[in-house]
């Protein structure tokens, strides 16, 4: 098991950093409450993080043209992403884990849990930092960075639309 951080720096930038404190990428968002980000690697490399279609519920991170990954949200609140990383298919399942604790996880074929997020509210930066401990065998996995910043935008997604429903609901009352 390994264990990774994640910090904000406000509301649009966040780091993702090894237990050591080395630096392996960053996720910047085009605006606040935005689904628009751009995955960057400690390489250099950058991804597109987009919304798709009409309405946007689908989001698809892309290296240019291509498409490597999808995420939407299902009716349940789940989140499917369907991988094409590294010239194969994969898909995975973004769920919640534990309301009472706030934390996710995400799990690959037959449930298999890959890792734990868990977001840590800072009430006087009003943000959230994230901690995620991943598995052996998310560990084995040549895109690990760009698909913790896929999860990490999957948090912040999820977080998102469940605020928004939420005050949509008190909003109708």
């Amino acid at each position: 098991m390994a264990a990774y951080r994640i910090l904000a720096n406000g509301t649009r930038d966040f780091e993702l950093l090894a237990a050591d404190g080395t630096a392996l990428g960053a996720l910047h968002y085009s605006e606040w409450f935005s689904f628009k980000a751009v995955a960057t690697l400690a390489d250099g490399s950058a991804f597109q993080l987009e919304p798709k279609g009409f309405w946007g519920t689908t989001i698809e991170l892309k290296d240019q043209d291509k498409v490597l990954l999808n995420f939407k949200m299902n009716w349940d609140g789940n989140i499917i992403l369907k991988s094409k990383l590294n010239d194969s298919s994969h898909a995975f399942v973004f769920k919640t884990k534990s309301m009472l604790k706030s934390e996710y996880v995400l799990r690959g074929r037959n449930e298999q849990e890959l890792l734990v997020v868990k977001p840590d509210f800072e009430w006087s930066k009003f943000n959230y930092n994230y901690t995620f401990t991943t598995t052996e065998e998310f560990e084995a996995s040549d895109s690990k960075a760009l698909l913790l910043l896929t999860v990490l935008h999957c948090a912040n997604y999820y977080m998102t639309m469940m605020s928004s429903a939420v005050t949509t609901m008190i909003a109708a009352t």
